[in-house]
């Protein structure tokens, strides 16, 4: 009797595993410098957090606020999040390690400045609203704008050494916090009034310039917390080039601009207020705020279990599936490294388990998950960067992405395959993946996505169809197994606030960047060095576009990469000739691949981390992988028809022929078509795939013509070798 029940309970174990093989891929992963509270810190934080993302869906759907207004509430909300949570130096283990109790009074000091300026705020709002027109500047400078400087430089540095347990604030993070409230409301005070009109000229209040300045500090700061030191840098050398430039020579240099000239433009709509901040105010939150409801819902685990259940049992299966579940979760999630953390954690393991080396298991998440931030409709939110900057419908956006997205999936998925073809591996058996026919019944859990591609489609507004998915998100788990009541409801807003404070930080960096450019010229001069270049060749342009585009995204998220790269690059592609719809994919591309290029690659980092290999030796394998997101960039220049610019005979055609191009250089770069091939054959593949993937009809008929020869020599001898050893 003990034996049957424990038989029974053994399979019914085994029901349960083979039902749900993901379990946590909707977890919200924990950096290693955000804090941990308990008690009323984490109530309190956990308050704020829910009524930042409620402040959002308010303003976007019900009571608009004034834009600038919004905007600088905006980050002055995820500074005081980010603040909160985010740690400037690395945590102890317990008390007795904390920093010196000096510190901790030198650091409420500062306190008193942060506050002094904080309260000068409430009266220079006092006067404004009495008869006077403006603020006298020596209350701007010393009352104001000094305090604010000094309690933000030095609260800064002091957040560097003050080290704490993970459960505990500190003090020279509360003081940030007060400087970021301090600089936020004089921003709004002013800018709600006629002196906004003088920003950029010389009767600009000098107030401006020290609540920028001060502002460009706390967003710098919170970048390198959140994101790392690769952006502040490239932050800190365009802030460099706006004192430095007019001392260049050749094209470098320009007639330069004063201290405060700058700075009282750089925190307008022209630097970071601008288009960066434009986008993660109303489409990336809105879009976090999406994604959290979905992760409430476990949709994540699902999309997962659905992937593992579909190619699971195919050779190399988990190779295959984290290319479905990554497309799923990067294409919503925003960011190559966050995808991999999240699915990289199931996937990579279960790939080593069937055969894949350490390295090839990293660099296959790290390709699939950078190619999620390409994959239409909401391509990591890029596409709806991509239409703010171009002013070019999102629909014709999300419709021209169709073919290069599949043309990338396709090539990893080739190399995948290929590489289990030619390794001799098994797929997952049976009783290891989730069973098809029950993930079937939940196929309801894709309503939101749809819901929301249907909603875009049929003219919607971007924000109230990401509205309407992320409700029905709430509404569909009803009827699954994770209802979101009341708490789950307030939980994943909680995760919104807490997902959305790095994409911001990041965004307004980037904002400070395209400030510098705008103010200094840097871009139009780099559009007449492209245009020089293109002189002797359009294809020597393309390529130190490409060059520069990576270069410039590499350390970055991709929303900040692209928009940087748009601000200096594209100008200079659409001043050469170039259609701005292909121009601006053009550089969207090499943004995103940048996560996945040497010696900076985040995404394949983020990999090598879970796979336990070399971190150089996974970013040159993602590379390999990824491949063909170099060159389908370089197809939209040759072919337009591939982002769907021309006849349908002619998409046909070049969708098509790309394709087995793609096939072919796959295959030429795992040495395996149906078999082993010889060098002579992957050479003759090479020939085949450029040919085909260039798109011309002469290189088109002999790239199929080699094709085929290679095709009819592969399957001869193939069959000839089965004939043999059977």
């Amino acid at each position: 009797m003990s034996h049957n029940a424990n038989h029974t309970n053994d399979e019914r174990a085994a029901a349960e595993s083979s039902e749900a093989i993901a379990d946590g891929v909707d977890e919200d992963a924990v950096e290693s410098n955000r804090r941990l509270y308990h008690g009323w810190a984490l109530w309190g934080f956990a308050g704020l957090a829910i009524a930042y993302s409620l402040f959002h869906l308010i303003s976007l759907n019900i009571f608009p606020l004034e834009t600038w207004t919004y905007r600088i509430i905006h980050i002055a909300g995820a500074l005081v999040l980010g603040y909160g949570l985010y740690a400037g130096a690395s945590f102890v283990e317990n008390e007795r390690d904390a920093s010196p109790v000096w510190l901790k009074w030198l650091s409420l000091a500062l306190l008193l400045p942060a506050g002094y300026a904080l309260l000068q705020v409430f009266f220079m709002h006092q006067t404004l609203d009495g008869s006077a027109m403006r603020i006298e500047p020596a209350i701007e400078t010393f009352h104001f704008g000094l305090p604010l400087m000094a309690a933000s430089a030095a609260g800064i540095v002091l957040s560097w050494f003050y080290r704490q347990t993970r459960s505990r604030f500190n003090p020279p993070d509360l003081v940030l916090i007060v400087c970021a409230l301090a600089s936020a409301s004089y921003l709004i005070l002013v800018y709600s009034t006629n002196i906004r009109m003088s920003t950029g000229t010389s009767f600009a209040p000098p107030g401006i310039s020290w609540a920028a300045i001060a502002g460009s500090l706390l967003i710098l700061e919170l970048t390198r917390r959140v994101a790392g030191l690769a952006l502040v840098i490239i932050a800190a050398i365009f802030l460099g080039y706006v004192f430095v430039g007019p001392y260049l020579p050749s094209f470098l240099g320009y007639p330069g601009l004063s201290l405060q000239r700058f700075f009282s433009q750089v925190y307008t709509d022209i630097g970071i207020l601008g288009p960066t901040t434009a986008v993660s105010s109303t489409y990336i939150i809105l879009f976090i705020i999406f994604a959290a409801f979905l992760q409430a819902s476990k949709v994540g685990d699902y999309f997962v279990n659905f992937a593992f259940a579909a190619a699971g049992r195919a050779r190399g299966g988990p190779a295959k599936v984290s290319i479905f579940a990554s497309g799923l979760m990067g294409m919503i999630n925003g960011t190559s490294a966050g995808n991999v953390v999240s699915t990289g954690s199931l996937t990579i393991p279960l790939m080593k388990k069937v055969g894949y080396p350490s390295r090839s298991a990293g660099a296959i998440e790290a390709a699939a998950s950078t190619g999620g931030q390409i994959m239409p409709p909401i391509m990591g939110a890029g596409a709806f960067i991509m239409s703010e900057i171009t002013g070019i419908p999102y629909t014709e956006i999300a419709i021209a992405a169709i073919i290069p997205a599949a043309l990338y999936f396709l090539s990893v998925y080739c190399m995948v395959d290929f590489e289990a073809a030619r390794k001799g591996m098994r797929g997952m058996r049976k009783d290891e993946i989730p069973q098809f026919r029950r993930l079937v019944k939940q196929v309801y859990l894709f309503t939101p996505i749809i819901i929301l591609i249907v909603a875009l489609f049929m003219g919607y507004s971007v924000i109230r169809a990401g509205t309407l998915a992320t409700a029905s998100a709430a509404v569909v788990s009803w009827i699954s197994p994770n209802k979101m009541g009341p708490a789950a409801i307030l939980r994943a807003l909680q995760l919104a606030g807490t997902m959305a404070i790095q994409i911001i930080a990041v965004c307004a960096c980037a904002g400070i960047i395209v400030g510098v450019i705008s103010l200094t010229g840097v871009g139009a001069r780099f559009s007449s060095l492209l245009l020089g270049v293109a002189g002797f060749s359009q294809l020597l342009a393309l390529l130190f576009a490409m060059c520069i585009s990576i270069l410039l995204g590499m350390g970055m998220p991709t929303t900040a990469a692209y928009a940087v790269a748009a601000s200096v690059v594209a100008p200079g592609l659409v001043d050469i000739g170039i259609d701005p719809l292909i121009a601006h994919f053009f550089v969207f591309y090499f943004a995103v691949v940048s996560a996945i290029t040497p010696p900076v690659a985040l995404a394949s980092y983020a990999a090598a981390g879970i796979s336990g290999d070399n971190a150089m030796g996974t970013s040159v394998a993602s590379f390999k992988i990824g491949l063909a997101a170099f060159i389908v960039p370089f197809m939209f220049f040759y072919s337009p028809a591939m982002l769907m610019e021309g006849s349908i005979f002619q998409v046909l055609r070049v969708g098509i022929t790309a394709t087995l191009g793609i096939v072919l250089l796959s295959g030429m770069v795992q040495a395996w078509f149906f078999g082993p091939i010889k060098a002579w054959q992957r050479l003759a593949m090479l020939v085949g795939a450029v040919c085909m993937i260039y798109g011309g009809i002469y290189s088109d008929v002999a790239g199929l013509a080699l094709g085929a020869a290679l095709f009819v020599l592969q399957r001869r001898h193939h069959s000839e070798n089965t004939v043999a050893t059977g």
